[in-house]
């Protein structure tokens, strides 16, 4: 398909504006997409801060639900017409890396984050998805395309963290901030039959979210220190495991090291920028304890997110509640972008619809 399309762009550190391109040509094995709903990301507002480096006019956003346009000669399993959910992870799953497991670092470390990384993201008029039949996720007919965006980068670092985590049966769970991934990270503590589930955060509406997807407990941190918290509430005793969803690296991951059992491991999600700083600290002989932090990116494509996306359509996993505002067109998406940046209370997650 040729000619030019409107995208929504990073075009310095800190401004953004509307450009036009061509419309991207894709692969034998690739799908042109035409958005239907697209969701904002803190990862977008981090980007634009330039906590990634920077990024001159290229086109912003790694969250869509689409219409299939176009196919490649290679594709077999979709077709013009159809609806498909786009994970914000797109690998080439030929590559070493993902031959060995590690789909999400093709093409390099964190290789597979294309969208708006190394190439132009979703927030346009069209936009290329590459080994479509591997990496697209056929959206259920019974989930709306403004809910179907949250599988898209909400559910699958949340329950990524969980598998990472190692979460069983009977577990104590500290799950470290609970916007849409923490949340899903508590839906999934709670499918996997953790005991005792003991989530942070201070927003009213993540709070009531966190008791309906499971959480028993939901500290917040501005009351006082999460550790003294989290031993008044085991008696003294460290949890089993710890999903990492949310704050600062610095804080989040010496919390999760002063709180988790010596031979537990600490599951992490969240982005590290280049001027985000680590530190472990609290801990005697925390270079000999026994402790595991493992940071990875989510877990991607057809195999693994078509189980989720299974977990959606059945309503043993409800993710409407993530969805707190719903704004209509492009002429929109500007205004999602900054309530993203603003984060009100009452935000979870902001998604742009294409009636």
């Amino acid at each position: 398909m040729e000619g030019k399309m409107r995208g929504y762009a990073m075009m310095d550190v800190n401004k953004t504006d509307w450009v036009e391109k061509d419309i991207p040509q894709i692969s034998p094995m690739g799908a042109l997409l035409k958005p239907m709903a697209v969701a904002i990301c803190t990862t977008d507002i981090k980007m634009v801060k330039g906590m990634f480096g920077p990024k001159h006019n290229r086109i912003l956003g790694h969250e869509a639900v689409a219409e299939v346009i176009e196919v490649g000669s290679m594709v077999k399993l979709y077709k013009p017409g159809d609806k498909v959910i786009v994970p914000a992870v797109v690998p080439e799953w030929g590559a070493i890396a993902s031959q060995e497991g590690y789909a999400q670092h093709s093409n390099g470390e964190n290789g597979a984050w294309l969208y708006s990384n190394l190439i132009d993201g979703v927030f346009s008029d069209y936009f290329a998805c590459p080994e479509a039949d591997a990496n697209l996720i056929p959206l259920p007919e019974n989930i709306k395309p403004e809910h179907a965006t949250m599988l898209c980068d909400m559910v699958p670092p949340g329950f990524t963290s969980v598998e990472l985590a190692g979460v069983n049966f009977g577990d104590t769970v500290l799950i470290i901030g609970i916007g849409g991934v923490g949340l899903m990270a508590t839906a999934a503590s709670y499918m996997r039959g953790a005991g005792t589930i003991i989530t942070v955060g201070r927003r009213q509406i993540s709070k009531d979210l966190a008791k309906k997807y499971g959480a028993d407990y939901v500290i917040d941190y501005t009351k006082g220190e999460i550790y003294e918290q989290v031993m008044e509430i085991t008696g003294g005793k460290p949890v089993d495991c710890v999903c990492v969803c949310g704050g600062t690296a610095e804080s989040s991951y010496t919390t999760a090291f002063r709180c988790v059992k010596p031979g537990g491991k600490i599951g992490s999600v969240i982005s590290i920028a280049a001027t985000d700083k680590i530190s472990i600290s609290g801990a005697i002989n925390a270079g000999m304890n026994d402790k595991m932090i493992i940071g990875a990116g989510m877990y991607t494509g057809r195999a693994k997110l078509g189980k989720l996306a299974k977990l959606m359509e059945t309503g043993r996993l409800d993710v409407k509640p993530l969805v707190t505002h719903v704004y209509h067109g492009w002429d929109e998406l500007p205004d999602a972008v900054q309530i993203m940046t603003d984060k009100p209370d009452v935000l979870i997650k902001p998604v742009v619809v294409f009636d």
